[in-house]
C-alpha cells in the first residue's frame, strides 16, 4: 500500500512540475499566480509524501521493495535504516527531487507585483530541471520497484556507509547542490526578460547562493570527517573522488559569493556578463550531479545507468547550446561590460 503511494504521487510530482511549465509560459498574470500556487504547492506535497513513502518502507522493514531489501536489514538502527534512504543511487535521486521541489517553492515565495514576469521565468526554468530529473528517477531508477519473491530480511546496508558524519553529509551536499539550481533559473530568467525593466536580479540570487554554499561546506567538512577515519588511504581525505567532485563547485562557489557580494556593493542594477558567468556556474552544478563519478562508497555504479546518464546529460548540453546561441546578441553586451568590471 505505501509503496504504491510513493509510486503514485512521485508520478502525480511529474504532472504537476509539467503543468507548472505550462503555466509559467502564459500571459495572463493573475492565473499564472493562481495556477502557480497549485502547481508549486502540488509538487512539494507529492515529493514530500513520496520520499517519506520510501522512508517509512525501510523503517518499518517492507522487503518487498527491491530499495529497502538492497539497502535495509531488520537488525539495523533506526539512524542507518533512515539514511539507507538516501545511502543508495534510487533513495538519493528521490531526494535530490524533494530539495528541488523545496527550492521550488521557495522561489514562488518571491512573488509580488513588480517581479511576476522574472520570478514566472524562473519558475518556468526550475521545471524544466526538475522534469528532467523526474523523468531520470521515475524511468531508469524508480525506488519503488517491487520485488518478484518475498523475503524475510534484507542484504544490509553498506557497512562504509554505517557512520554518523555519512548519514547527514549527503542531505546537507544535496541542499547545496540544489541550492545554485535556483540560482542558475533566476539567472536564465534575468537574461530572458528586458534589461529595462531593472530587476536587482543580485538581491535574489544572493541568499539562495549564501544558502547553498553554507550547506555545501558543511556538507563536505562532513564527508571529509568520514573518508579520513573510515577510508584512510594515507590520512589525505581528498584522495576520495566523489569528495573531489563536491569540493571544485565549492570553490567556484566561494568566488561567486564573493562577486555577488561586489555586485551588489557597486549597485549594478544592469544585467551583465556576470549573470551569463552565473549561469554557466550553476549549470555546471547540476552537470556535475547528472554525470557525477559513480563511486561504490556513495552511488553503485550500474553499467546499464551509464549510458542513460550520458544520454541525459548530452541533452543538458544541446539544451545549453542552444539557449547560448538563441541569445548571443545578449551575451556579447554581457561579456563586454563584465570584462570592464572585473578589470
Amino acid at each position: 500500500m505505501v509503496p504504491s503511494l510513493g509510486n503514485i504521487t512521485l508520478w502525480l510530482s511529474l504532472l504537476f512540475a509539467i503543468f507548472q511549465l505550462i503555466i509559467s509560459h502564459k500571459k495572463n498574470f493573475y492565473s499564472v499566480l493562481q495556477f502557480n500556487k497549485i502547481a508549486v504547492n502540488g509538487l512539494l506535497l507529492c515529493s514530500l509524501v513520496s520520499f517519506f513513502s520510501l522512508m517509512y518502507c525501510h523503517i518499518v522493514s517492507d522487503f518487498s521493495v527491491i530499495n529497502v531489501f538492497q539497502n535495509s536489514h531488520t537488525t539495523k538502527p533506526l539512524l542507518y535504516k533512515v539514511s539507507g534512504v538516501w545511502g543508495n543511487h534510487e533513495g538519493s535521486m528521490l531526494l535530490w527531487i524533494l530539495v528541488l521541489t523545496i527550492f521550488n517553492y521557495f522561489i514562488f515565495k518571491l512573488y509580488n507585483q513588480k517581479n511576476i514576469i522574472f520570478i514566472s521565468k524562473t519558475l518556468e526554468t526550475q521545471a524544466i530541471i526538475t522534469i528532467g530529473f523526474l523523468l531520470f528517477t521515475i524511468l531508469t531508477s524508480n525506488p519503488f520497484d517491487r520485488m518478484t519473491t518475498s523475503h524475510i530480511n534484507g542484504l544490509g546496508f553498506n557497512p562504509l556507509l554505517q557512520d554518523p558524519a555519512l548519514a547527514i553529509h549527503p542531505p546537507l551536499l544535496y541542499i547545496g547542490y540544489v541550492g545554485f539550481s535556483a540560482a542558475f533559473s533566476l539567472s536564465v530568467a534575468a537574461m530572458s526578460i528586458s534589461i529595462e525593466e531593472k530587476i536587482p536580479w543580485y538581491s535574489y540570487l544572493k541568499p539562495f547562493v549564501l544558502a547553498a554554499w553554507i550547506f555545501l561546506s558543511a556538507g563536505i567538512a562532513f564527508g571529509s570527517i568520514w573518508a579520513y577515519y573510515e577510508l584512510g588511504w594515507g590520512g589525505w581525505w581528498f584522495w576520495d573522488p566523489v569528495e573531489n567532485a563536491s569540493f571544485m563547485p565549492w570553490l567556484l562557489g566561494t568566488a561567486l559569493v564573493h562577486s555577488l557580494i561586489t555586485v551588489e556593493k557597486k549597485k549594478i542594477t544592469s544585467i551583465m556578463g556576470f549573470a551569463f558567468i552565473n549561469t554557466f556556474f550553476s549549470f555546471k552544478c547540476n552537470w556535475n550531479i547528472s554525470c557525477k563519478i559513480w563511486h561504490t562508497h556513495k552511488h553503485p555504479y550500474f553499467r546499464p545507468r551509464s549510458c542513460q546518464r550520458n544520454i541525459y546529460s548530452y541533452i543538458c548540453c544541446f539544451i545549453g547550446w542552444i539557449f547560448v546561441n538563441t541569445i548571443w546578441i545578449k551575451i556579447k553586451k554581457f561579456l563586454k561590460q563584465a570584462l570592464l568590471f572585473f578589470l
